[in-house]
């Protein structure tokens, strides 16, 4: 089992800048990916950005040179800086690790509300 708290929501204006961040605990020795998601009212949850273990990284394409995915493998954290925030970005957002052989299991954090408005 891995658990996931999430830290670094809140509202903040439009062109402003938050940072994210995600400890994980239990069996952190299984992590693969480790990734941000988020899920706006009325909407599906999406990805948003997923880090490898080994540091690759994938975007979303709205959020490519705004949104900056880090990674502490010995910490066992995972973080998301976003910067230059729109409006369309508020959303409640989810941390997200997929552990064991072939990435089997998922978890989830609770997720952390980000709001951009002025």
């Amino acid at each position: 089992q891995v658990q996931l708290v999430e830290s670094g929501g809140g509202l903040v204006q439009p062109g402003g800048s938050l940072r994210l961040s995600c400890a994980a605990s239990g069996s952190t020795y299984s992590i693969n990916d480790m990734g941000w998601y988020r899920q706006a009212p009325g909407k599906e949850r999406e990805s948003v950005a997923i880090i490898s273990r080994s540091g690759s990284t994938n975007y979303k394409d709205s959020v490519k040179g705004r949104f900056t995915i880090s990674r502490d493998n010995a910490k066992n954290t995972v973080s998301l800086l976003l910067n230059n925030l729109e409006p369309e970005d508020t959303a409640v957002y989810y941390c997200n690790a997929k552990a064991g052989l072939g990435s089997l299991y998922e978890f989830w954090g609770q997720g952390t509300q980000v709001t951009v408005s002025s």
